[in-house]
């Protein structure tokens, strides 16, 4: 059994790591609050843009464009986004087995054909123990989601795509659905899938930062809505009475590069608020195990105290009879 002096000096250590968790949590949460502000104020534009060019595409004969076009696959770019730090759960682990998923599938291609922009130290280090070719450090963006640059990445990619140099585009990156629900997602970036619109979750709770059975509650309440609003969807004719002015070259020029560095744009918004929810909820989950573990330390210590105690009087008592 250990002494009263070894109990004491791991009940100060948890205590310390106790302290350290819980502030890690509260700073978490206030950094999720401002990455949901900004995903709030950008939501309703990028929503509709992207409604309006897929509807377009789909709708018009005459809109076929170099970026819709499916073509076969013999070289690959993944867009991954993580983070840059760790104690976020399983936040970068589930992107990284997805990467390598995705390399498995295409293994037919080669390793050398798989081109990644790591956005985010865990990804950049993960594709560079697995032998995969980097684009490009963007760690910095990981941290601070910037706009100029996810038109330059969107510009590169739209370059290559066009001069044949990537075959395919995908990003894969966390959907922030609320502060206890991050889902996983994997996304054709080039060519642009005008399918996906349908199948698109926009239902999102961006009310609150904290992770409760509240939230869960959400997610389930809004779940049957939104499962009928798609089937809603699916039936409903597009609107197929657009007038094109001046002409669909020059409105494919304009709205596919705009569409393009915002599904970059958004996705960096997604990851960074999954990855402080991550953070929060298992900073949380941290500081509640240390309560319970200095529960169950100071009862220890109270019951090795007490047995000292007892010990002592038996020897005083027994001292005093001998006498």
């Amino acid at each position: 059994m250990p002494s009263l002096k070894e109990i004491k000096t791991r009940i100060a250590s948890v205590n310390s790591t106790r302290k350290i968790t819980s502030a890690m949590k509260m700073v978490a949460s206030s950094k999720l609050h401002h990455a949901q502000v900004m995903i709030e104020n950008m939501l309703p534009y990028e929503t509709l843009l992207e409604h309006i060019l897929k509807t377009f595409l789909a709708s018009e004969a005459d809109a076929s464009n170099v970026f819709t076009e499916e073509r076969p696959v013999k070289r690959l770019a993944l867009v991954v986004f993580s983070s840059n730090s760790s104690l976020c759960g399983g936040f970068n682990t589930n992107v990284l087995k997805m990467m390598e998923h995705v390399v498995a599938e295409y293994a037919n291609i080669g390793k050398e054909n798989i081109l990644i922009y790591p956005i985010g130290r865990k990804v950049a280090e993960k594709a560079a123990k697995l032998g995969l070719e980097r684009a490009g450090d963007f760690t910095e963006l990981a941290d601070k989601p910037n706009v100029k640059q996810c038109i330059e990445l969107a510009r590169e990619l739209g370059n290559k795509f066009i001069a044949g140099e990537i075959d395919r585009v995908e990003i894969i990156y966390h959907h922030f659905k609320s502060a206890g629900s991050q889902i996983l997602t994997r996304k054709s970036f080039l060519p642009i899938d005008v399918t996906s619109e349908l199948k698109r979750d926009h239902e999102r709770d961006l009310t609150s930062t904290i992770a409760t059975k509240e939230s869960q509650e959400y997610l389930k309440r809004h779940q049957h809505q939104s499962t009928k609003k798609v089937e809603e969807e699916h039936v409903k004719p597009l609107n197929d009475n657009f007038i094109v002015e001046p002409d669909m070259r020059t409105v494919l020029t304009q709205l596919i590069p705009k569409y393009a560095h915002l599904v970059l744009y958004t996705a960096l918004l997604d990851s960074n608020a999954s990855e402080h929810a991550a953070r929060m909820v298992a900073m949380q989950t941290a500081t509640d195990n240390a309560d319970e573990l200095l529960r169950g330390l100071k009862l220890q210590y109270n019951k090795s105290r007490q047995q000292a105690i007892t010990s002592e009087l038996l020897d005083i008592v027994g001292g005093t009879v001998n006498n």
